[in-house]
């Protein structure tokens, strides 16, 4: 794969954790963002860069590789605008989307919330790695049924006459 390509696979990565960022601190829509983020991540990425023809996996490790660090980076991505935002929110207005979260981070030291990150970093990583495992043999699939099969001429009755 190409380094270009990779920035690209990057850049979209982070660009959808600087949304769901944003878009989880909405009271209800934040926690579908949030499993949407953890377990949709990778495909995401992955449909659109096919799509897109930017991209093309080759490999199931391959697919594994980006589906991971798609995961890893837009979950630290999402950790750097959603937890400032939660501790402006709970210290400065008061407010909270989720008390149970909001209560943590506004008391828990630097070093624990980085250590969470980077927890919650991998295992979206894991679940991400899986997903885009799972979108590679889906989209060789769609493949296998869109091409023509030049299997089927040889038992062509109307050719061979």
């Amino acid at each position: 794969m190409n380094k270009s390509v990779f920035k690209i696979i990057l850049l979209l990565s982070i660009f959808l954790g600087i949304v769901s960022g944003v878009l989880t601190i909405i009271p209800y829509a934040g926690e579908i963002i949030f499993w949407l983020l953890i377990t949709v991540a990778a495909p995401l990425v992955i449909v659109f860069l096919t799509r897109m023809e930017v991209l093309e996996i080759s490999t199931v490790r391959q697919s594994a590789v980006i589906g991971g660090s798609i995961g890893f980076v837009s979950f630290l991505a999402f950790c750097a605008v959603y937890i400032p935002a939660v501790i402006v929110l709970a210290r400065f207005f008061n407010y909270s989307v989720n008390p149970g979260v909001s209560m943590f981070l506004t008391n828990a030291t630097f070093g624990l919330m980085i250590m969470l990150a980077v927890f919650m970093g991998i295992l979206s990583a894991t679940i991400n790695a899986f997903s885009g495992f799972v979108t590679y043999y889906l989209i060789e699939f769609n493949k296998s049924l869109t091409q023509p099969k030049d299997s089927f001429d040889r038992y062509d009755l109307r050719k061979q006459r």
